[in-house]
């Protein structure tokens, strides 16, 4: 059996008028890595909705384009084809064996989307997947309460540096996108 390529961090924040979601670059093979720069966020609808994967990677392009789809379709409502995607992952046949996990994002909303029918809107407007999502989940939760002169985008670029110097399938090699521009009198880099 052909090992997959999986392991990675994402985090998405709302913070202050704007939202980022950003991820490491690392994709491993069992315990070798083998790409250090995968881009792992994607900018779908025309610029309006940010989405990143982790888990398996065709798994994920797949879940990413049937998203991308469900928006179209339902005029880009994001809850409406994050609901949708959920339902047809967890009942398809096909999609039901995809390994993957999805933060999607707009200007207004953040969720998270799995294969189990979760779609889930996280506490305090901080969502993180993936094997160190729970230490960038940490830091970027203790920068929006402690760190508030600071971005969305530089709470993401933080949280998963952070990641990185824990998690052994996390890399410093980042992608982040941004929606939105940061409140006035805020950081900006």
């Amino acid at each position: 059996m052909q090992e997959k390529i999986h392991a990675t961090t994402v985090v998405g924040i709302r913070h202050n008028g704007q939202v980022a979601l950003g991820a490491d670059g690392q994709a491993t093979m069992g315990n070798t890595v083998a790409k250090s720069n995968v881009k792992k966020v994607r900018v779908l609808l025309g610029g309006k909705v940010l989405a990143g994967f982790a888990g398996s990677t065709a798994d994920a392009f797949t879940l990413i384009e049937r998203f991308e789809e469900k928006l179209n379709a339902f005029g880009g409502n994001l809850k409406r084809a994050a609901i949708e995607l959920a339902k047809d992952w967890r009942t398809d046949r096909y999609l039901r064996k995809l390994e993957a996990m999805l933060i999607v994002a707009s200007k207004d909303d953040l969720l998270m989307i799995s294969g189990t029918g979760d779609v889930i809107e996280p506490d305090n407007e901080v969502a993180a997947i993936g094997s160190g999502g729970s230490f960038a989940q940490a830091a970027a939760v203790s920068l929006k309460r402690h760190a508030t002169q600071l971005t969305a985008e530089e709470m993401v670029r933080e949280s998963l540096h952070i990641a990185a110097d824990i998690c052994i399938y996390t890399n410093h090699n980042l992608v982040v996108e941004t929606l939105g521009e940061p409140a006035p009198g805020r950081a900006n880099t």
